[in-house]
C-alpha cells in the first residue's frame, strides 16, 4: 500500500477510537464534569496521560533533531524538570486544593485583586492560544506536505477538519474525556516511538544492545556542558531554567494544571505530579536516542543530514524510507502527541474564559458557545500563520509566548512568597512593561558583551514583574485568610 494511503487510513481509525472515548466519557456530563471531571480521576491515569499532553507534536518531531546541533544537552533541562515538578507538587498544589479552585488564576483575585486576576488569566489565554496554534500548525504542515498535497486537499480544509474533530470529542466531556483520551494517546505515542527505534535498529542490522552501545559511543551523545558558561547549553543555565520552566509552564498554566485538579485529593495530585515529573527523563532520552540513531543511519546510507533538525525524523519516517510499518508508527506518534496537547489547550482556554473572564462558572450554554468560539479562533490563527509563511515570524511569536509566562511567574511569586499588598490597578501595566524591559536588556547585553540569554530570560522576566509589584505596594501584616467557607469560583 502506498505510504500516503497508509497514513490516511491510520488517522481515520485513530479518530474513530477517540470519538468512542468521547462518547463513553461524556454521558450525563455537565459543567463540573467539563471543568474538573467531578474530582474523580485516578491519579495514575492523570500522571501517565500528562506525559503525552506535555509532549506536543512539535516535540515529537523536534527533539530527535536537536542532536544535530546541540547533541543530547537538552537532558540537562530535563533533569531540572524533576525539581520543578516537586516544587509544583509541594508549593502550588496545596494552595490550589485548599481554595478548591476551578482555575488557578482565581487565587490572584483574593490575594492581589481583580486587575491582577484578570491580567494573569489574559496572559495565559494569549500565551496558550498563540503557542498551541503554532504547534498544531507545524503538525498540519507535516501531514500536508507528506500526505494531503498528493490528493490536492487544500491546507485550510486540513486545518478545519482536524480542529473540528478535536472539538467533537471534547465538547461535552471536556477534562473528563481528556483524562481517558490522554492515557490512550500517551500509550500510542510511546508505543510508536519504541517501535520506530526497533525498526530502525533492524534496518541497520543491529541488536538493541548494539544500538545502545552505538548511541553511547557517538559524539552526539554528549549531555553535560560545564566548560563554556557563555554557551546556551551551559549546564547550570539549562538545569535552573528547567526548574523554572516547569514551575511556570506547568504549575502556573491552567492547561497543564486542570487535569491535576481532577484528582480526588491533594495527596493523590502530588503523587501524580511527582510520578510524571520523573517520567520526563527517560521519555526525552528515548527521543534523543532516536535522533542519534537517525544520524548514524543517514551516515551509513550516504544521505546528507538535514540542516534543519525538524526534518530529520519526518524525512525517514513519513516517506516510507524505513518501510510502511514505520509510516504507521510515525503517523500514530505525531497525531497522538499533537492531539493530546491541542485538545487540552482548547479545554483549558474554554474553562479560563468562562470562569475568569466572564465570571460564569455554571452557565452551560455559555460554556458550549465559548468552546466553539475558541475552536474557531484556533483555526483562524493557524491559517494566519500559514498566510504569513515566514519562519522568522513564527520564531518571533514563539519568543513572545515565552515572554508572556514571565509576568505569571512574577504575579504568583509575589502572591505566595510575600505578605505585601500591591496597587492592583498597576498590575496590568507592570505585566506588560516587564517583557518589554526584558527584551531591551537582552538586546543591549548581546551587543555590548556578546552574551546570549537562553531560558534564563524567563527568570529575569519574572523578577522584573515581582520587583514592579513590590515597588508599587506596601507591606501588610495581614495575611490572606484561607477560610474554608469562602470557596473560590
Amino acid at each position: 500500500m502506498h505510504p500516503v494511503m497508509t497514513i490516511l487510513i491510520t488517522i481515520l481509525v485513530y479518530f474513530l477510537v477517540l470519538m468512542l472515548f468521547g462518547r463513553i466519557t461524556s454521558r450525563r456530563a455537565n459543567n463540573e464534569t467539563f471543568y474538573r471531571a467531578n474530582r474523580q480521576s485516578p491519579w495514575y491515569m492523570v500522571a501517565f496521560g500528562m506525559v503525552g499532553a506535555s509532549i506536543s507534536g512539535v516535540t515529537f518531531v523536534s527533539v530527535p533533531g536537536m542532536v544535530i546541533h546541540s547533541d543530547m544537552t537538552y537532558m540537562q533541562t530535563c533533569l531540572g524538570f524533576i525539581l520543578g515538578y516537586f516544587a509544583v507538587a509541594f508549593l502550588l498544589l496545596p494552595i490550589y486544593y485548599k481554595w478548591n479552585l476551578t482555575t488557578i488564576y482565581s487565587y490572584l483575585n483574593q490575594r492581589l485583586g481583580k486587575h491582577s486576576y484578570k491580567t494573569g488569566a489574559s496572559f495565559f489565554l494569549l500565551s496558550k492560544m498563540t503557542g498551541a496554534s503554532i504547534r498544531f500548525y507545524v503538525v498540519c504542515i507535516i501531514l500536508q506536505r507528506f500526505v494531503l498535497d498528493a490528493y490536492g486537499i487544500p491546507f485550510a480544509l486540513t486545518v478545519v477538519i482536524m480542529v473540528c474533530l478535536i472539538w467533537l470529542y471534547t465538547r461535552r466531556g471536556g477534562i473528563k474525556t481528556l483524562v481517558w483520551t490522554d492515557t490512550f494517546q500517551t500509550t500510542c505515542m510511546f508505543a510508536a516511538l519504541i517501535l520506530i527505534i526497533i525498526q530502525l535498529t533492524k534496518a541497520m542490522d543491529m541488536t538493541l544492545p548494539e544500538a545502545v552501545n552505538a548511541i553511547a559511543n557517538d559524539a552526539h551523545s554528549r549531555i553535560f556542558v560545564f566548560d563554556d558558561w557563555m554557551s546556551k547549553q551551559y549546564f547550570w543555565k539549562q538545569f535552573l531554567s528547567g526548574i523554572f520552566i516547569v514551575i511556570v509552564m506547568t504549575g502556573l498554566d491552567q492547561d497543564m494544571m486542570q487535569k491535576n485538579l481532577t484528582c480526588k485529593s491533594l495527596r493523590e495530585a502530588q503523587k501524580d505530579m511527582c510520578s510524571y515529573g520523573f517520567a520526563f527523563v527517560p521519555a526525552n532520552l528515548l527521543f534523543l536516542s532516536l535522533g542519534v540513531l537517525l544520524v548514524l543511519y543517514s551516515q551509513r546510507q550516504g544521505v546528507a543530514i538535514p540542516t534543519i533538525g525538524d526534518d530529520l525524523l519526518p524525512g525517514f519516517a513519513a516517506t516510507g524510507a524505513l518501510g510502511n510499518i514505520v509510516v504507521v508508527f510515525f503517523t500514530i506518534g505525531i497525531v497522538a502527541a499533537s492531539f493530546s496537547s491541542a485538545d487540552s489547550a482548547l479545554t483549558a482556554m474554554t474553562t479560563s474564559f468562562c470562569v475568569d473572564i466572564c465570571g460564569k462558572k455554571d452557565d452551560e450554554r455559555l460554556r458550549k458557545r465559548v468552546h466553539l468560539m475558541v475552536a474557531a479562533v484556533f483555526m483562524l490563527l493557524i491559517l494566519v500563520v500559514k498566510a504569513l509563511n515566514s519562519s522568522s515570524v513564527i520564531d518571533v511569536i514563539y519568543t513572545l509566548c515565552s515572554y508572556t509566562y514571565g509576568p505569571l511567574l512574577g504575579l504568583f511569586a509575589f502572591s505566595i512568597l510575600t505578605k505585601r499588598k500591591t496597587n492592583d490597578r498597576f498590575a496590568p501595566y507592570i505585566a506588560i512593561a516587564s517583557p518589554i524591559i526584558c527584551y531591551l536588556l537582552q538586546v543591549v547585553v548581546k551587543q555590548t558583551t556578546g552574551y546570549q540569554f537562553g531560558y534564563e530570560l524567563l527568570m529575569l522576566n519574572g523578577l522584573l514583574t515581582f520587583a514592579g509589584l513590590w515597588l508599587s505596594g506596601k507591606h501588610s501584616s495581614a495575611t490572606v485568610s484561607h477560610s474554608k467557607d469562602k470557596e473560590m469560583a
